[in-house]
C-alpha cells in the first residue's frame, strides 16, 4: 500500500502531447540594467504554460505581430513553428520575437512530455555549464567612473573564489575615451562626450524615462560603423591599456582566462595595434572588435594577431555565421540565444562551428529564464567553453523564477535539473511588481489587439 505522495512516482504527470493547442501570448517587463526584458507567457487548452524573453531592449512589437500565426497550432512541434516564423526575425533586437518564442516553445514541449529541454535536445554531454564572471571596469553603472586595475582584479578575484573559473571585463572604452588616449574629428568628439555627460548626470537622478531618452542619444553616435569613425587610438592611448590589463593581472594571475569586450569603435589598422598589444596577456579572447558582417576585415585582424577573436552576440541563424566560419575569421563563436534564433539554433551553430574547429561561449545579460535556456543548450552541445554571467549587482534576480533548487548559479557553474522544460514552474509576480514598470494586480498583459494579423508569408512563388 502507498501513501499518497508516493502514488505521483506511477502517475505521469505531462499533459495530453498530440492535443496540446497554444491559446494565448502574453508580456510582462522586467527592469533588468541597463534596458530592462520583456518576458512572455504563452498559455495552451491544457492549461500548461510555457515562458520566453526578449533580447533586452528589444520592441515588444517584434513578439505580438507573431500572435496571430501561433495560436491554435501545437506548441511541440517547436522546429515546424520556428521555420514558419524565422522569416519576420532579423539581425540584433529584431530577432527577439521569434527568439522568445522559440525558448517558449521548448519550454512546453518538456513539460507536456515531463522532460528537461535538454533531453529533448539528444541529451547531456556534461553535467554542469561552466559560467564566466563579467565586470565592468566602471564603478557602478552609467557613472563615468574608472576604477583602478587593482580594484577590478580584486572583483575578479572574488569571482574566482565563488568558483568562476572564466573572467571577463567590460567597458575599456571608458579607458581608451580619456584625453589623448585617441585622436578624431574634435567636432564629433565633443558631441560623444556631451552625450555621454548627459547619460551619466541622468542616470544619477534615477529617472528611467531621462535616462533612456539620454542613452537613445548617445545610441546614435554609436551607431557608427568603426571604419566610418575615423577616431584612431594613440600610442598613450596603447600604453595606458596596456598597464592597465597588466595590472589587473598581476592581481588574478596568468592562469584563469580573461576575456575583454567594449574597445570603442576603432577601424581596422587600430584592432590590430589593440589585439598584437594584448596578445602577451594571453587572452580568453577580444569581443566584437568589429561588426561582424565585415568578414574579410575579420580575417585581416585574425590572420594578424595570435590572440583569439570571438563574435556573434548580434547575428541571426546559424548561415550567418558561416562566411566568418570558412573565412577562418574567428576563433571562438558568441552568439545570443535571444538573437541566435533560440534554443535549437544556437545548437546548430554550436555543431556548424565545431566542423570547423571553432569552440562555442554564449553571450547572456538578461533574467533566468535565458539563463536557463542557454544552460539546457550548453549541456547538450559538445563543443560548448562557457557562458555569460552578469547579475552579481542584481540579489532579486534569480527570485524571478519559481520552482528550482536555489542557488541557480553554484561555485561558477549552473546544475542543470531533471525537471521538465526549463525547469522552473513559473514567475514571481510579486518580484515582477517590484521590479517592473507593470504594478497591476495581474503583470501579464494581453496581445487580443494582434488576434487577427494577417498576411501572405510565402517568401516565393
Amino acid at each position: 500500500m502507498h501513501n499518497y505522495e508516493e502514488c505521483f512516482n506511477y502517475v505521469r504527470q505531462g499533459s495530453s502531447p498530440s492535443t496540446l493547442k497554444i491559446s494565448d501570448v502574453k508580456f510582462t517587463k522586467i527592469n533588468l540594467p541597463p534596458w530592462g526584458s520583456y518576458l512572455i507567457r504563452i498559455d495552451t487548452n491544457q492549461g500548461i504554460s510555457g515562458y520566453g524573453e526578449m533580447r533586452d531592449g528589444a520592441s515588444i512589437t517584434y513578439l505580438k505581430y507573431l500572435k496571430s500565426r501561433i495560436v491554435g497550432e501545437n506548441p511541440c512541434e517547436v522546429d515546424r513553428l520556428f521555420r514558419k516564423i524565422k522569416q519576420f526575425g532579423g539581425q540584433a533586437r529584431q530577432s527577439a520575437g521569434v527568439c522568445a518564442i522559440e525558448i517558449a516553445l521548448w519550454d512546453l514541449a518538456g513539460k507536456a512530455y515531463g522532460v528537461p529541454v535538454y533531453q529533448l535536445l539528444g541529451g547531456r554531454f556534461r553535467d554542469r555549464v561552466r559560467l564566466y564572471a563579467d565586470t565592468h571596469i566602471e564603478k557602478g553603472r552609467a557613472t563615468g567612473t574608472i576604477m583602478t586595475p587593482e580594484e577590478v582584479g580584486e572583483i575578479l578575484a572574488g569571482y574566482m573564489k565563488q568558483g568562476f573559473t572564466v573572467l571577463k571585463i567590460l567597458s575599456l572604452e571608458l579607458l581608451m575615451e580619456q584625453k589623448g588616449n585617441y585622436s578624431g574629428p574634435l567636432d564629433w568628439i565633443r558631441e560623444l562626450r556631451e552625450a555621454q555627460r548627459q547619460v551619466y548626470e541622468t542616470a544619477k537622478k534615477g529617472n528611467l524615462a531621462e535616462t533612456m531618452a539620454a542613452n537613445a542619444k548617445l545610441y546614435d553616435y554609436n551607431r557608427i560603423q568603426h571604419p566610418f569613425t575615423n577616431i584612431h587610438i594613440t600610442e598613450r592611448g596603447l600604453e595606458q591599456m596596456d598597464e592597465y590589463i597588466h595590472r589587473i593581472r598581476e592581481v588574478i594571475g596568468y592562469e584563469v582566462p580573461l576575456a575583454i569586450d567594449h574597445f570603442g569603435h576603432f577601424p581596422l589598422p587600430d584592432m590590430i595595434k589593440i589585439a598584437r598589444r594584448l596578445e602577451k596577456y594571453h587572452l580568453a579572447w577580444l569581443e566584437d572588435m568589429l561588426p561582424w558582417h565585415l568578414t574579410e576585415q575579420y580575417k585581416q585582424l585574425k590572420m594578424s594577431t595570435t590572440a583569439s577573436i570571438a563574435t556573434g552576440e548580434d547575428m541571426y541563424l546559424t548561415e550567418t555565421f558561416e562566411p566568418l566560419l570558412q573565412a577562418g575569421a574567428i576563433d571562438i563563436v558568441h552568439p545570443d540565444l535571444l538573437t541566435c534564433g533560440g534554443i535549437l539554433e544556437t545548437k546548430k551553430l554550436g555543431d556548424l562551428a565545431a566542423r570547423y574547429g571553432v569552440s562555442m561561449a554564449l553571450h547572456m545579460c538578461e533574467s533566468p529564464i535565458s539563463a536557463l535556456a542557454g544552460a539546457h543548450m550548453a549541456t547538450a552541445s559538445e563543443n560548448f567553453f562557457t557562458q555569460e554571467h552578469d547579475a552579481f549587482d542584481i540579489c532579486w534576480w534569480e527570485d524571478l523564477v519559481i520552482g528550482l533548487p536555489k542557488p541557480i548559479v553554484q561555485d561558477g557553474f549552473t546544475v542543470v535539473t531533471d525537471a521538465p522544460g526549463l525547469g522552473f514552474e513559473k514567475l514571481n509576480e510579486d518580484v515582477i511588481r517590484e521590479h517592473g514598470p507593470i504594478k497591476d494586480k495581474t503583470v501579464w498583459l494581453s496581445t487580443d489587439e494582434w488576434n487577427q494579423e494577417k498576411s501572405l508569408d510565402r517568401l516565393w512563388s
